[in-house]
């Protein structure tokens, strides 16, 4: 598909989801889901790069402020309210993000007082570690494109208030984090550990360090680096793969020139991709009908793989790099595959794809067009 293609596609995309929730035309009770909509305002600063339409800046700013006003105060059904952190309606406009930011599930979070369901808890609401890092790149990429560090100042305040609630000490020592909080920070909805979270963590906080240009993160970074010595550990999941990937081309840009001094932890990553891809692309998955597949964590890889080309081209003069990089190569056609299967009609009739339908259409936008979400 061409620049062009892509760009109409992912715009049509991006125009349907608007209007599912709640964006554009605006209603007073928006649909917001803080992964979707983290992409989302990449999409839309993207569409702006690629268009020059001042419009897509605007919905990207608009649903920042949705996200805040939504994900960052208590629910409807909630006895609480005001915003999650506690702050005053004055401190809460000027820190939106103190407090963290809700998931946006459909169900209120777990009482204290009741059971642990499984297959309930993911329906419930609460806060996800790995959807807060993704909402501080969004923030991060807002304050890149217009030149506003309160954005960044957002993302960083977030960092904070995330690492300190999801990172504890336990008895034996060392630093663990907890995979799902309750929507104040105050307890643990799920206390096993991300298998990943420690490598988000190191790599978005290393991002937001970056931008800032200085060292308000250092401690957090630090905590991060402890944790993800242990090594990356692969899994065949095509979301985790592309997430590993994500990390990766965020990681190359963040070193610039100096990519040997992340030359562990990138061979650590990259192996486990190329472990992961092995047997995703192996297990025949990708053969199934529509009803059998999951559209966001395929299209999860398909990003992921299209950050392959920055990531080849930044490790070029590292051999051992190099080596791996050139081994995933040749899995970047899954991309285009992944894309073509779930831009068919008939593919987006089944269940699988409506009943997950806005984070699924913004997740092709994204994958047709990546470059905002890839870059730091």
């Amino acid at each position: 598909m061409t620049e062009d293609a892509s760009t109409t596609a992912a715009r049509d995309l991006m125009a349907e989801f608007a209007d599912l929730t709640g964006l554009d035309p605006p209603r007073a009770h928006p649909r917001r889901y803080l992964w979707t909509d983290a992409y989302a305002v990449c999409n839309y600063l993207e569409l702006f790069r690629r268009t020059g339409d001042e419009d897509y800046r605007d919905l990207a700013l608009r649903l920042v402020d949705q996200v805040h006003h939504t994900l960052g105060r208590h629910r409807d059904d909630d006895s609480r309210t005001g915003w999650i952190s506690g702050l005053s309606e004055e401190e809460g406009e000027a820190h939106p993000t103190r407090g963290g930011l809700r998931i946006g599930k459909p169900l209120p979070e777990r009482r204290l007082d009741e059971p642990f369901d499984e297959q309930l808890e993911w329906e419930r609401d609460g806060q996800y570690y790995h959807y807060l890092t993704k909402w501080m790149h969004a923030l991060n990429r807002t304050s890149r494109v217009t030149g506003d560090p309160v954005y960044l100042s957002w993302a960083v305040d977030l960092a904070k208030a995330a690492h300190a609630a999801f990172t504890y000490t336990p008895s034996s020592g060392g630093k663990r984090m907890y995979w799902k909080m309750s929507i104040d920070l105050s307890r643990p909805l799920v206390p096993s550990m991300g298998l990943h979270d420690p490598l988000d963590g190191f790599v978005t906080y290393s991002e937001l360090q970056a931008a800032a240009g200085g060292t308000e993160l250092a401690t957090e970074i630090a905590d991060m680096a402890r944790l993800c010595r242990a090594g990356v550990p692969a899994i065949d999941d095509p979301l985790g793969i592309g997430g590993l990937l994500f990390d990766s081309v965020r990681i190359v840009q963040i070193a610039s020139q100096n990519v040997s001094a992340y030359e562990e932890l990138l061979a650590s990553i990259l192996d486990a991709a190329l472990v992961g891809l092995a047997r995703f692309a192996g297990s025949g998955t990708l053969r199934n009908p529509p009803e059998y597949r999951l559209a966001f964590r395929e299209l999860g890889l398909s990003i992921g793989l299209r950050g392959m080309e920055v990531i080849v081209e930044r490790v070029r003069k590292n051999p051992a790099l190099a080596r791996r990089a050139e081994g995933l190569v040749r899995y970047v056609p899954l991309a285009a595959a992944i894309e073509r299967f779930w831009m068919d009609p008939n593919n987006q009739k089944a269940g699988t794809w409506t009943g997950n339908r806005e984070i699924n259409m913004v997740m092709l936008a994204t994958s047709l067009a990546p470059g905002e979400f890839l870059t730091v």
